[in-house]
Parts: C-alpha cells; structure tokens; sequence
C-alpha cells in the first residue's frame, strides 16, 4: 500500500497514512513568523522501517515550499535536522538582539 503524507490542520499535525489508517504523526503550532515541531510519533507496528524519517522529510519539504521556518523542540525533528544539512535553511534564527548597555 502507497504511504501519503497529509496536512490535518484541524489537528496541528502532518499525518503520514497508509490507506485511511493513520501510522504516525507530527504535531506542529504555527505562528505568523514559524512553525513549531512539538512531537512526533510512528505506530509500534511501523516502527523501525524509517517511516519517521520519511514523515519528517515530508513535512519539511512542505514547510519550506511555504517559505516558513521551522523551530523543533521535538528530539526526533531536531535529529533529522541536525543529520540532514541540506534542511539547516529551514531553521529559525532569532533576530540578534538591538538592546545595547
């Protein structure tokens, strides 16, 4: 069965489905400057076959045809990032400060 990656605003996550059945998720807040990866999750069952990697590949792709950043406090989103260099664009960097002594 094909893999699909969809966007489920109403629930603030991108779910990665296998037919109707959801197989796992990344939960996400958006904000008018960013997008925050909260958590992710990938049913036992589906596990260990880089379904994560795949959903988080997914969602960042999408991310970025947005022109949005990205700012994870999820492990797993942060880890991806940090082994795919290719994807450091989509980081968000706080502007520098302006407040002087």
């Amino acid at each position: 069965m094909e893999l699909e990656v969809v966007d489920n605003e109403e629930r603030e996550r991108f779910e990665m489905r296998s037919g109707r059945k959801v197989i796992g998720w990344a939960a996400y807040q958006e904000t008018a400057e960013l997008i925050v990866f909260t958590h992710t999750h990938v049913d036992p069952e589906w596990e260990g076959q880089g379904i994560g990697g795949r959903l988080v590949q997914a969602t960042l792709d999408h991310v970025r045809s947005q022109g949005m950043p990205v700012l994870s406090t999820c492990s797993f989103v942060t880890a991806w990032l940090d082994q795919h260099p290719d994807y450091a664009d989509l980081r968000y960097r706080a502007p520098q400060s302006q407040v002087t002594d």
